[in-house]
């Protein structure tokens, strides 16, 4: 039998995930890494670690497999968002931290071109809200401030990119420097209309054409493998950031398919088809994917919602106020009571992501009173999670025109079944819970799939999609709206604290 690997580089951990015909995942390696905050709203991963984490569970997971490389018809690779390193070519090494997409350090940079009349004209090209959460001025941060990095850029000397091309780089011995449109349109340089990186844009940021990666089809030959890495040469043929990745696994290929991710922050995507849509709520739009999907729409859009604060919302809770010991506990302590008693949580602790956009909004608690447990604060976080995507949601909605009938879940905390309630409740459309939880690398393994003919095409993919849990809304129609209206008045409380 023959197999796909996908490659899952995540926020806080490296995955590996063999894949067989049907669709199933048959061994899965994770390592973490560790995480680095240098100052209040910074940061940063080693890229080196990263790229050790990635290569040593890519070899696990094969192992675990029972299987031998040569067994792997390709690699599919998958990627944390925005997270930009920038590293020099003759050495294939990093010259600077890697800036992750959590990261606040350019806050400023946004304001100042916001302030100079270019959000208006980045968001028609791009299709993005000027924020610190994009590559752009991360880059252009790395270029002012590590020593003779701009010198050296502008001699081609250092590359840049997103994790992707910074994996891929590594995995072929430095022969192959390129992105997909999925991450290029992540990065505020990248023009959307036209799939290429924008001269004007880049002039803008100080970017110097020679740092940038050739963009590539998200599905398609991309490269082989150093034999070093497993044994012997292995196509790449699939690569998508994380969240398309997952849009792609959830089988979600019809306009106003809808999907929400559940990892460290919270990622709703809705396909819009073969045309991007200028969103009017402050939502993205960006590519989905590129690739033989279907010969008549090479490239699909997506619009985009992100909430910075999801899972991590519950490590705060654990590592933060150490209210739980393990992530796991909080279901059953948010269970045990049986609402917030009007407590509220705004996790801006990196501010406020879709439909907000308040790089200033800091973290809130509101409406404790003497009788509030850690009960209380665990719901609360958990319905601050569900609150957030429904934002995101009636925006999306709204934006689209298009009525979602379902939404389809994935990631760690969609195994919460309180959670999936809640937020069942708070839509008011039923929340799918897929069968197979590790949707992202699923979603990269069917891209490299379909290039190499291991799958036959989106109608076989779209057969292997599998319900694991249906939650049905069971709140009122006022209660909706009662929850949602006291929440908005939290998030307006939460607003430009940092100023």
């Amino acid at each position: 039998m023959d197999y796909i690997l996908s490659i899952d580089q995540g926020t806080t951990s490296s995955r590996a995930v063999v894949f067989d015909r049907a669709g199933q995942p048959v061994a899965i390696a994770q390592r973490e890494f560790a995480q680095h905050f240098p100052q209040p709203g910074w940061v940063e991963h080693n890229a080196t670690e990263i790229w050790q984490t990635q290569l040593a569970v890519m070899q696990e997971a094969v192992r675990k497999a029972g299987i031998s490389a040569a067994q792997l018809r390709a690699i599919g690779l998958t990627n944390q968002r925005e997270t930009t390193v920038l590293w020099d070519r003759k050495t294939g090494e990093p010259v600077g931290p890697a800036i992750v997409w959590q990261d606040r350090r350019t806050v400023a940079h946004c304001e100042a071109m916001r302030a100079a009349g270019l959000a208006d004209a980045i968001a028609r090209k791009t299709g993005l809200v000027l924020d610190a959460y994009f590559s752009g001025t991360k880059l252009a941060w790395l270029l002012d401030h590590v020593p003779a990095a701009r010198a050296r850029a502008e001699r081609g000397e250092l590359a840049f990119g997103t994790v992707d091309s910074w994996l891929v780089w590594k995995l072929t011995g430095g022969r192959v420097h390129a992105t997909d449109p999925s991450n290029a349109s992540r990065t505020l340089l990248f023009n959307l209309k036209q799939g290429a990186w924008d001269e004007e844009l880049m002039a803008w940021l100080r970017i110097p054409a020679a740092v940038m990666p050739r963009v590539m089809p998200s599905s398609g030959w991309i490269a082989e493998t150093d034999a070093n890495c497993l044994g012997r040469s292995i196509p790449i043929a699939g690569w998508a950031g994380d969240q398309q990745a997952a849009l792609f696994g959830q089988a979600c290929f019809l306009p106003g398919m809808a999907k929400n991710t559940y990892g460290t922050g919270c990622f709703m995507l809705m396909n819009t088809g073969s045309a991007p849509v200028a969103s009017q709520h402050r939502l993205l739009s960006t590519v989905a994917w590129q690739g033989p999907v279907t010969h008549e729409q090479p490239t699909t859009y997506a619009l985009e919602g992100s909430v910075f604060m999801a899972g991590a919302t519950v490590q705060w809770l654990r590592d933060g106020l150490q209210v739980i010991q393990s992530a796991s506990e909080v279901e059953a302590l948010a269970a045990s009571v049986p609402d917030t008693g009007d407590v509220f949580l705004v996790p801006a602790f990196t501010g406020l992501g879709a439909p907000d956009w308040d790089g200033q909004a800091r973290g809130t608690l509101l409406g404790m009173t003497r009788g509030t447990t850690r009960a209380h604060i665990a719901r609360a976080a958990l319905e601050a999670i569900a609150l957030q995507t429904a934002d995101v949601f009636h925006a999306m909605s709204a934006d689209s025109g298009l009525q979602v009938k379902e939404l389809r879940v994935d990631g760690g905390a969609s195994q919460n079944n309180l959670l999936m309630q809640l937020q069942a409740d708070v839509l008011g459309v039923p929340v799918v819970r897929s069968q197979v939880s590790e949707t992202t690398a699923l979603g990269a393994a069917y891209l490299a799939g379909l290039a190499t003919g291991f799958w036959a095409g989106a109608d076989e993919i779209s057969k292997q999609w599998r319900q694991d849990r249906r939650f049905e809304p069971q709140w009122t129609v006022g209660q909706r709206h009662e929850r949602q209206t006291r929440w908005r008045q939290a998030v307006a409380r939460s607003k430009l604290w940092a100023i």
